[in-house]
């Protein structure tokens, strides 16, 4: 499945912003009328901790949505690499706005950075084995596209977006469809063109899938020989996805088996959000 491309993501952003500010301010900042209106200021917002940045567009949007007189002067960009007590951008305009702005700013940001960094994590502990990493629909509530957006920040990849672009047969499908072969024949006849993965427990339902024609075919915590066999019944008929069992331990081994993919629920559903402070100055 294609990656997902910040281009395609414009009205996402500008309604996970909205949703964000109407949760945070609500009918106004309090806080923020003890500072008389009139009066600018600066920030520089920095990272407490080495992270790999994403969510950059996010955080525009919060300041353009919110006022479009403050600016934000970028000092990154999604996708690098950041070291701990480095400015990632610097911010000047009315200092209500800023302060109002703050929160919901940086938690987009420390959000996305720590899916970014997470990814970026993992795909060094495969690299020169020519696998790819691929996250899951196990992703925060509305902001999933958001965070596969960000996964690909990491150097990672996108599995299927929901449940609509992509096929993905499992045990409980398989059953009710009549075994792996009627599921997998089914699902091309359903919608041609989409891709069909299924999931399978077993070198034989591996090759009742081949069989049937699967574009993918998921290997369900199968031991390292059985993926190494499944490698050479495929003979490149298929492409093949590890899945289950799998943690930092376990990566490379895995994909030394000769996978084409590993899917990481992980990397979207245990989000540890990276340390960021804003520095305001009038």
């Amino acid at each position: 499945m294609p990656n997902l491309r910040l281009a395609d993501l414009t009205a996402e952003i500008e309604a996970n912003v909205r949703r964000a500010l109407l949760e945070d301010l609500g009918s106004g900042d309090i806080t923020a009328q003890l500072i008389p209106a009139e009066r600018l200021a600066k920030a520089t917002i920095i990272t407490r901790e080495a992270c790999v940045i994403a969510g950059s567009a996010w955080v525009d949007a919060v300041f353009r949505q919110l006022d479009p007189r403050v600016a934000v002067h970028w000092q990154v960009v999604d996708g690098q690499r950041a070291e701990a007590n480095q400015a990632l951008f610097h911010l000047e305009g009315p200092a209500r706005s800023l302060l109002s702005g703050e929160r919901t700013a940086l938690n987009f940001l420390q959000m996305l950075s720590g899916v970014a960094t997470r990814a970026a994590a993992l795909a060094s502990l495969v690299e020169g084995t020519g696998v790819r990493l691929l996250d899951t629909r196990k992703t925060l509530p509305g902001l999933r596209l958001a965070q596969k957006y960000a996964v690909t920040c990491g150097g990672c990849d996108n599995h299927r977006i929901g449940l609509y672009d992509a096929f993905l047969i499992k045990e409980n499908h398989i059953a009710a469809s009549g075994g792996v072969g009627a599921a997998v024949k089914a699902a091309h006849g359903i919608a041609p063109g989409k891709p069909v993965e299924i999931e399978v427990e077993s070198l034989e339902e591996l090759r009742e899938a081949l069989a049937a024609g699967a574009d993918i075919v998921m290997l369900d915590e199968l031991s390292l020989d059985d993926m190494r066999e499944a490698v050479r019944i495929t003979a490149g008929k298929a492409r093949l996805e590890a899945s289950g069992g799998v943690n930092e331990q376990t990566l490379r081994v895995i994909a030394e088996t000769g996978v084409d993919y590993i899917s990481i629920g992980a990397m979207t559903k245990d989000v540890k959000a990276v340390d960021l402070s804003m520095r305001l100055s009038l």
